[in-house]
């Protein structure tokens, strides 16, 4: 018989986010559908689940603002499944994607059945989660978690930071689909499309338009890298909460003709943007505790052989290699950020060599089938003790 697992989490496909991608991507590399997957219910789902390996099930998730707390109906309605689930297809074990809700929920449930529990960190929960209850039900569950997934060394190291046993830690990176992106042999139409002239410089962005990405320093530094004669456009691929202070921003630093929100785009076009680009940036930085845990469109940019700027906040030195891959920067530091960029703008040579480590460096360790094998093996030797 198959080796059954539960698998709870909030975020999967076709829900956007590194998140969402990873959850995909591994199980459906772990097995058929002996795997199930319990997730929330999302727009176009149906599309998506039909003829996935795994087995899906979707839950309607929603908080309700008459009730405290108002996750309560969506804890109930995870624990109902995942214990219909666990009845009547002899699970061995329980994977929960995050700590909470997921975690609290997959803990539960393996009590009750007495099965082996996992549960994945991934950096800002252990740094944002300042209010007490929910700190303390957070460290309770990865506390009594048999093994905690960590997606990069910085967030191995918050979980110690707050007693986390070390043998239960186990560092497991994202990974990127290198079938999808990859080098492509000729530049699309997208700066035509979006008006961008295809003599300047590309800098290029992905992500939730939140302050900690460091969107905003990038389009703070046009006007001095303009002023360096070097021609920039910067586009920005993402939707978030920070959408029009950005734009604001880059009309009252007269570089709104430069700078192109492009909004959320399809899985087949984003690869298309990282080839046309000259140089991925994301100068992600700590704001109120709240930290990039790993970076997945680093290794997506490295993927489409293209250099990265990151900051050196959190878990970004294990998806950048400062001078290797990229260079690594102070987000709130503009100048460092402007030189970075002039540097690799105006040493092609030196942009090229990093071009290249970061293309070999993705196919040797940060494939989808890299990371699954690597999971597999952690899963057979967590399952032999």
């Amino acid at each position: 018989m198959e080796h059954a697992i539960l698998v709870i989490t909030e975020l999967f496909l076709p829900t956007k986010g590194g998140t969402a991608v990873w959850f995909d991507e591994v199980y459906r590399r772990m097995g058929g559908k002996e795997i199930h997957i319990v997730t929330s219910h999302v727009p176009e789902c149906e599309v998506h689940d039909k003829g996935h390996p795994n087995t899906i099930h979707r839950v309607h998730l929603k908080r309700y603002s008459w009730i405290r707390p108002e996750s309560l109906i969506m804890y109930l309605k995870l624990i109902f499944i995942s214990m219909r689930v666990m009845l009547f297809n002899s699970v061995k074990e329980i994977h929960s994607g995050r700590v909470l809700p997921e975690g609290l929920v997959g803990l539960f449930v393996s009590r009750i059945a007495k099965k082996p529990f996992l549960v994945y960190a991934h950096g800002e929960e252990i740094t944002t989660w300042m209010q007490f209850l929910k700190s303390t039900v957070m460290k309770f569950v990865y506390r009594n978690a048999d093994i905690v997934i960590a997606n990069s060394e910085f967030t191995r190291q918050e979980l110690l930071n707050i007693n986390i046993s070390d043998n239960k830690i186990k560092v497991i990176h994202p990974g990127v689909d290198t079938n999808r992106f990859k080098k492509l042999p000729e530049r699309s139409a997208l700066r035509k499309k979006h008006k961008i002239p295809k003599e300047n410089i590309l800098l290029l962005s992905v992500g939730r338009l939140s302050r900690r990405k460091g969107f905003d320093m990038v389009v703070k530094s046009l006007p001095l890298l303009i002023k360096q004669n070097i021609e920039v456009s910067y586009v920005i691929i993402g939707v978030g909460e920070d959408e029009d202070y950005l734009k604001k921003l880059a009309h009252n630093y007269g570089v709104e003709n430069r700078v192109h929100f492009i909004g959320n785009v399809s899985m087949d076009e984003l690869p298309k943007w990282y080839n046309e680009c000259d140089l991925f940036v994301m100068p992600n930085r700590k704001i109120n505790g709240d930290v990039e845990g790993f970076g997945m469109v680093f290794i997506e940019a490295g993927a489409c052989g293209k250099a990265a700027i990151a900051g050196c906040t959190g878990g970004t030195d294990d998806a950048v290699l400062d001078k290797q891959t990229g260079i690594r920067v102070d987000g709130n530091d503009i100048n460092q950020i402007v030189n970075a960029i002039m540097t690799l703008v105006k040493d092609p040579e030196y942009r090229t060599k990093l071009e290249e480590n970061a293309f070999n460096r993705v196919h040797s360790e940060f494939s989808w089938e890299k990371v699954a094998v690597k999971t597999r093996l952690l899963f057979n030797e967590w399952r032999s003790k």
